[in-house]
Formats: structure tokens, C-alpha cells, sequence
């Protein structure tokens, strides 16, 4: 075994199949994206260079500049309300001495079932006669409440918001909750001897230990709030009147829709760029906070 591991050709004959994938699904199309996002190309005729004139109409668009707010609010509802909401649950559901394994299941099942499902099953639950929300707000007599949810422009995309976090709280509470679970408990007892108890505990013991953990959340929070697209398409199409338009929503019509591939490959980039960005920032951020933490 020890000979094998020294020899290089092992090396090369597990990390060659990798890297030949990662070439051919990711590096080659980010390479053709890039190539086109500079041309004028309706998918079928001789794309045509244009230099920088798809992203500079990309910032002159107005739908598109709609669909960037879109996304940086829901970076924004992930990293600010979504996580701290996580966090809490995950330190109550972690108190539990009876049923932990059901809740933990139970929490988790959202995040089994696809994006499809999950959009179909919020939509019936949003709908404006048969759903549940409008059927509950008539009968404790809030029937001026009821409204056509995903069709006002002004509750559609935090309908949308809504239904992404119902899907995916529960497997960043599995992800907390291991980390708390891996806490030692010689460390637990220490710091109730101390008088860390209740929520004392949670703040200055609990939530400094898991924080490598709670950065990770948060940056898979912000990667996927960048790329938003399938549950903006089932639920609203980035209706109504573009008002739930996402960039990933808006660069699929301008593609299949609109024939305008150059374009659309501008916006893929500049998603990219933007997430690149967003994840820089945040490093920087998390490194500096630990800087002073640590002095």
C-alpha cells in the first residue's frame, strides 16, 4: 500500500477522471459562456463580436437591474433573517432529551423533495380561494387579509423568499446541530458551572464554538441566493410584471425566449462575477471579525 502511495502515477490516475469532469462541465462552458457574452448570437445564425455592448446594455436594462435588487434581497432575507432564525431553532431543537431523531426528521423531510414538488405544493398554498393561508385568514374572520399572494407585486417574491426557506431551513439545522452535538460536553459543563445557562449559554459558548459552521451556512446561503432560478420559475415566472424576476429567471427568456443567446451568456457571466464578488466580501468580512476577535 505505502509503495503505491509513493508512486505519482497513483496520484495521477485518481485525480485525472476529476479533473477531466471538472473540464468538461464546468472550465469548457464557462469558456464557451465567455466566448458568446461578447457577440451578437440568435442561436442559430454566425455570432457576431460585440465587444462590451451586451454588459453595458445590461446595466442601461431595467428588468435586469429589477432582478439583480431581486437577488441581492434575497441574499440579504437569507444571510439576516434565515440564518439567525436557524441558528435559534437549531439551539432549542438541540435542548431536546425526548423524539430528537423525529425532529430531526421532521425539520430535514423539506429539503428531501424536489424543487418542483415544492413549488407546486406552495402555490396551491398561496392560492387565492382553495388556500390554505386565505382559508385560515377567513376563518378567524381576516378575510380583507386574503389576497391572491403570488399575484400582487408587492408579496409575490416574499412568498417566494418564504417558500425557499421552508425548503432548506431544515438541512442547515441538521448541519448546526451536528455541530453542536460535536461540542464537548466537558466544555458544556464548564460553562454551566460558570453560570452559562439558557440563552447565557447559547450566546457566549454554544454560538462561538459552531461559528465555523454558521460561516459556512452563510456563504452556501449567499452562493444560492445568487443563483436562484427553478423556484422563481414554478412559482411566478418573475411575475407579475417582472417584480419576482431573478437574474437567473431573466437570463433563461432571454435566451429561449427571446433568442438573444449573447445576451443571456452576458448575464450568466456577470452572475458569476457578481457571486464572486458577494463570497470576496464576505471573506473579508469573516477574516477581519476574526482578526479582532483574536486580536
Amino acid at each position: 500500500m505505502n509503495k503505491v502511495l509513493r508512486n505519482p502515477l497513483a496520484y495521477v490516475l485518481f485525480v485525472v477522471p476529476a479533473l477531466a469532469l471538472y473540464m468538461t462541465f464546468y472550465v469548457v462552458p464557462m469558456l464557451s459562456s465567455l466566448k458568446y457574452s461578447v457577440t451578437s448570437w440568435n442561436g442559430i445564425n454566425e455570432a457576431t463580436f460585440n465587444g462590451l455592448d451586451n454588459f453595458i446594455k445590461a446595466f442601461r436594462d431595467e428588468k435586469f437591474l429589477i432582478a439583480l435588487k431581486n437577488n441581492i434581497i434575497f441574499v440579504l432575507f437569507s444571510v439576516f433573517i434565515q440564518i439567525p432564525a436557524i441558528v435559534g431553532l437549531s439551539i432549542l431543537v438541540s435542548g431536546v432529551r425526548r423524539f430528537l431523531d423525529f425532529y430531526k426528521t421532521t425539520v430535514f423531510m423539506p429539503s428531501v423533495l424536489s424543487t418542483a414538488i415544492v413549488g407546486v405544493i406552495w402555490k396551491f398554498i398561496y392560492h387565492p380561494d382553495a388556500g390554505l393561508i386565505n382559508q385560515v385568514l377567513r376563518t378567524v374572520g381576516l378575510e380583507s387579509w386574503a389576497l391572491g399572494w403570488l399575484g400582487e407585486e408587492n408579496f409575490a417574491f416574499l412568498a417566494i423568499l418564504v417558500t425557499n426557506a421552508w425548503q432548506w431551513t431544515g438541512f442547515y439545522i441538521v448541519l448546526v446541530l451536528a455541530a453542536i452535538f460535536a461540542i464537548p460536553k466537558e466544555m458544556q459543563e464548564a460553562g454551566e458551572i460558570e453560570g452559562a445557562v439558557g440563552w447565557r449559554k447559547a450566546r457566549y459558548l454554544t454560538i462561538p464554538l459552531i461559528r465555523p459552521v454558521i460561516l459556512v451556512i452563510m456563504l452556501l446561503s449567499i452562493t444560492g441566493a445568487m443563483k436562484a432560478m427553478d423556484i422563481v420559475m414554478i412559482m411566478t415566472s418573475g411575475g407579475p410584471f417582472g417584480s419576482s424576476e431573478v437574474m437567473g429567471t431573466y437570463m433563461y427568456k432571454q435566451a429561449y425566449s427571446m433568442s438573444q443567446f449573447g445576451y443571456a451568456n452576458a448575464i450568466s457571466i456577470l452572475i458569476f462575477l457578481f457571486t464572486c464578488v458577494l463570497t470576496l466580501i464576505f471573506h473579508l468580512i469573516t477574516r477581519r471579525s476574526e482578526e479582532v476577535e483574536y486580536g
